[in-house]
């Protein structure tokens, strides 16, 4: 039986068995009562716009995958802070209806 810091590149042993795969990464919440708004905000970027999408209530990690479909959606930047979702520019009109389809109530909301 080889120990744990070596690697098994071929094995006769009739008892071998894969590793069990991986953990799932967690799924952004879709709560019925929750309420998504989609901001635009140009405080303190130099009058860059940025979107900003409050009230998605889940872990930290299920926010990070949500940002990156986004991003990946939009073809443009964004990050998590502060437990908001940033994404770079106005595409509020896209996100809101990226997020319907996703399953999130999601508004349009501010000016």
């Amino acid at each position: 039986m080889p120990s744990k810091n070596t690697r098994l590149v071929y094995s006769t042993d009739p008892d071998w068995e894969p590793e069990p795969k991986r953990k799932a990464q967690p799924q952004p919440s879709k709560k019925k009562n929750e309420q998504v708004r989609v901001f635009l905000d140009r405080k303190g970027r130099r009058g860059k716009s940025v979107s900003v999408i409050k009230g998605i209530q889940s872990h930290p990690d299920g926010k990070k995958k949500l940002c990156k479909t986004l991003k990946g959606k939009l073809g443009t930047g964004g990050a998590v802070k502060d437990g908001n979702i940033e994404i770079q520019g106005d595409h509020r009109d896209r996100i809101v209806t990226l997020l319907k389809e996703m399953g999130y109530q999601a508004k349009k909301a501010g000016g």
